[in-house]
């Protein structure tokens, strides 16, 4: 065996630096081909990607002010077939080495992309994407059924998002594979499993934490996106971050930028709708109270209205009836016995106008102003006008 003093001996710095040399020095000015993964753009305005072909893959960086600088910035994206130019470096903290990107040019779309965008517009035609065959959510849903994966912090995240908001729900886990070959079709089966369990959930999620579009790129998966698109209980599809985009994004009812976005628009917040119904519940007791007082004051105003109203028809109706008692008393055949004249009338009640109609026997009763007599006739009545006549030269 050999002599190990004889190897060169370095500290992780020493070495760090000497391949940091190396890699600096030989590749200081090269042009790189290949399609961009992971694409990220910070507040900071650098960009952080993966360069990657069908073998292998490498970190890249661009920086703001070369970002900037680049007339194809628009078009770089995940899929995208670029060619960089730019030199390799090396991050001692870390240990990492990338490709220091200055430019880029495009140079088409990556297999992923181009398989994705042939589905998408399949579908789309097919009017999977139509939004016009989306449901609403339910307000508040009783039950609800999440697919993902049963490790990592997801389903942590949204049950610790969704009791909060919302302690009195259900929630179901379907666990599945998540990244993958065989992860489409497990998701699949979740969302079939929810559509057909005698304990059906009012709401489905389907959801993932965020990745590169290699690792999103199962939930681009034909079947996957018929079944979710088929689902008869409503769909939120919540998929990596909020710039990440899968065909399950658009062939669920609703899309989520993250899964703790989801579990906020699957449920309100109690204590918010609490405190609505309190507020409502006020506010009906307030308008009750004062509908109350304003037929209150109606009757009020009324009672005092239609008195006054009733008192002046009284007096109206009092009126007419003193002015109708004069005037039947000025008619009355008894009004004029006050002024010394008297009224005659036969035994049967007749009142006798004219004297002839008397016969020697019958009886009369003459009525004073005070007091009645009866009177018998002695001899044959005479005709008063005749016997004016006759005395009269």
């Amino acid at each position: 065996m050999a002599d190990e003093s004889s190897f060169p001996r370095y500290t992780v710095t020493s070495l760090t630096a000497g391949i940091r040399k190396s890699l600096e020095g030989g590749f200081k000015r090269i042009i790189l081909d290949g399609e961009i993964s992971g694409w990220r753009r910070y507040p900071s305005g650098h960009c952080y990607f993966t360069m990657k072909d069908g073998g292998a893959q490498i970190s890249a960086v661009m920086f703001a002010g070369a970002y900037e600088r680049c007339r194809a910035r628009e078009g770089l994206k995940d899929g995208a077939k670029v060619s960089v130019f730019g030199s390799v470096t090396v991050y001692p903290p870390r240990g990492n080495y990338q490709i220091n990107v200055l430019s880029a040019k495009l140079a088409g779309v990556g297999e992923l992309m181009q398989r994705y965008l042939e589905l998408k517009a399949k579908l789309e035609g097919e009017g999977l994407f139509d939004p016009a065959r989306k449901r609403r959510l339910p307000f508040m849903p009783r039950r609800i059924g999440i697919v993902t994966s049963e490790a990592g912090a997801v389903i942590h995240d949204m049950c610790t998002v969704l009791m909060r908001r919302f302690p009195n729900i259900h929630v179901r886990l379907f666990p599945c594979l998540v990244q993958g070959d065989a992860a489409a079709a497990t998701i699949a089966a979740g969302v079939r499993y929810f559509n057909g369990a005698d304990w059906r959930p009012d709401l489905i999620i389907v959801a993932r934490g965020g990745g590169s579009f290699e690792d999103l790129f199962c939930f681009n998966d034909e079947e996957l996106v018929r079944t979710v698109a088929a689902s008869g209980v409503p769909t939120i599809s919540a998929v990596g971050h909020e710039t990440d985009y899968t065909l399950c994004d658009f062939a669920a009812d609703v899309r989520a930028g993250t899964p703790s976005i989801a579990a906020e628009l699957a449920v309100p917040v109690l204590a918010e709708i609490k405190l609505q119904v309190f507020g409502q519940r006020d506010a009906m007791a307030r308008a009750l109270r004062a509908r109350g007082e304003y037929y209150a004051q109606r009757v009020d105003h009324l009672e005092e209205t239609l008195g006054r109203t009733l008192l002046h028809k009284v007096e109206r109706i009092v009126a007419r009836l003193e002015k109708a008692e004069a005037r039947l008393e000025a008619y009355s055949p008894y009004g004029v016995l006050e002024r010394g004249y008297t009224l005659t009338t036969t035994a049967s009640g007749e009142i006798v106008r004219e004297a002839s109609k008397l016969r020697p026997g019958d009886e009369i009763e003459t009525r004073f102003a005070r007091g009645r007599a009866r009177s018998v006739i002695s001899g044959a009545p005479c005709d008063i006008a005749r016997e004016r006549r006759r005395i009269e030269p």
